[in-house]
């Protein structure tokens, strides 16, 4: 009764103020008004990284076949990559929450393009060690570009479209991870790929034949810190739209901490995290293994097998985000889950060019997740965002984590039996996607930011709400 007394009240005229329609509801924006060429800016970052990470994926087979390791040890590439992504989250997240996520994005491009034109140095020392030492300051100044560059696109239009707009973004990482391959396939694997007796040449002979093989290495990584830096100067002079939320507000969560854990969706949403890039790691690293055991390919071959596979996922990427616009994003997460430990189980079974096939179309599933997961458990969390992310991307340590599993299990039995482990993290991905469906729509995430932030977060409208898919 008070609610329709209310109502009938609100239609009688205000002799007081002038009547006006209701507004038209009109569907929520993907930007605010202004910020069009920052996400285009911020959209090189994801590109960069994209061909930062998988210009550094069939380096495992390219450094095995180069200091003639197992593929334990050439695994220690992926290791010292994603390592790195754990170790610099947290120092990521304390400078955005200090100086805002444009200074995260501008440090992380610095140190990334320092440790791309650290391969010329590394390329004259010619050991192992040197060349990870590299990777490792690649993959740090990527860790504290993507603690910043995702959270930041999600601050830059409302949340009900935070999850598209993230999906459209990282849509274009792919396009990086197309490059990176692509160059890796062309400039540097042909040139690893021919046989060479080292057991029959002198020692000189030896030092000169690897040496040729790691100039193929160090060309495409100055490049690339070349690109960073160009990026790096863009971004450093663009401006945030004055509608996007401001870095520096003086009103924060007293323990964004205790926000974080009270999240289960944020916390399982870590582990879910976790393991999807494990699955995408594995795939993507174990793949041109898989296709010389299964078809007898040789490393070229195998290359231009992940080639696809990028492509595929490419392609997927930009369908998702159309998909998701009318279907709720776990939903397609669960069923593409499903269908990807099936896809791994069956690549174990039959290692032959079907195998092959399975593990590429694998990719096309992988498309949705990592934005997914990343929207859905940053969902609701007000200024702990910023830690959250920081949580988020340490979970890209299972990309240095299982691929060592799945190369343990390699040397101990196959190519085509190691990709039991990717099927293991998929299962883990589909189980995050159910637990999201079936949890309440409007409590976990948002109760816990809820309690924690003030009255003037809530005028700003840095208050999130859970938002409905349908």
């Amino acid at each position: 009764m008070t609610a329709l007394a209310e109502t009938n009240e609100t239609n009688k005229p205000n002799p007081t103020v002038s009547a006006a329609p209701p507004a038209p509801s009109a569907p929520a924006r993907i930007l605010y008004p202004g910020a069009a060429t920052l996400l285009v800016a911020v959209v090189g970052c994801f590109t960069a990284w994209g061909i930062a990470a998988d210009l550094t994926t069939p380096m495992v087979s390219g450094f095995k076949r180069i200091f003639d390791m197992s593929s334990f040890q050439a695994s220690l590439v992926q290791m010292a990559y994603y390592g790195a992504y754990f170790l610099l989250a947290i120092p990521a997240a304390l400078i955005n929450s200090r100086w805002g996520y444009k200074a995260g994005m501008v440090s992380g491009l610095a140190l990334a393009s320092l440790g791309a034109f650290g391969f010329w140095p590394a390329s004259q020392v010619m050991t192992y060690g040197a060349f990870l030492a590299a990777l490792f300051a690649i993959a740090a100044g990527c860790s504290l570009l993507e603690t910043s560059a995702s959270p930041y696109v999600i601050s830059l239009g409302p949340e009900e479209t935070s999850t598209r707009r993230l999906n459209l973004a990282q849509a274009f990482n792919p396009l990086g991870t197309n490059i990176g391959v692509l160059i890796a396939s062309t400039l540097i694997l042909p040139k690893l790929d021919t046989p060479v007796n080292l057991a029959d040449v002198s020692p000189e002979t030896e030092r000169a034949i690897r040496a040729e093989q790691l100039r193929a290495v160090t060309g495409p990584y100055i490049g690339l810190g070349v690109l960073l830096a160009v990026i790096l100067v863009i971004i450093f002079i663009q401006k945030a739209p004055p509608t996007a939320p401001a870095d520096d507000d003086a009103a924060r969560p007293t323990s964004p901490l205790a926000t974080l854990w009270r999240s289960k969706r944020y916390r399982y949403g870590v582990i879910a995290q976790f393991f999807d890039v494990a699955a995408q790691v594995c795939c993507w690293t174990y793949i041109i293994q898989y296709t010389q055991q299964a078809i007898n390919g040789s490393l070229q071959l195998g290359s231009q097998m992940l080639q696809i596979s990028l492509i595929v996922f490419l392609i997927a990427r930009f369908l998702m985000t159309a998909v998701i616009a009318r279907i709720r994003a776990t939903k397609v997460m669960a069923f593409l889950g499903a269908i990807a430990v099936g896809l791994c189980i069956y690549a174990s079974l039959r290692p032959d060019i079907t195998g092959v096939i399975a593990i590429i179309s694998a990719s096309f599933c992988l498309s949705l997740m990592f934005p997914t997961i990343y929207g859905v458990a940053l969902s609701g969390l007000g200024d702990a965002t910023k830690f959250g992310a920081a949580g988020l991307v340490m979970a890209i340590v299972g990309g240095a984590i299982m691929p060592m599993v799945q190369g343990r299990v390699m040397d101990a039995t196959s190519a085509a039996a190691s990709f039991v482990v990717p099927a293991a993290c998929f299962a883990m991905v589909t189980a995050y996607a159910i637990y999201d469906l079936r949890a309440p729509a409007q409590t976990a995430a948002t109760a816990a930011a809820t309690s924690e932030t003030t009255s003037d977060e809530v005028s700003s409208g840095t208050v999130s709400k859970r938002r409905a898919q349908s």
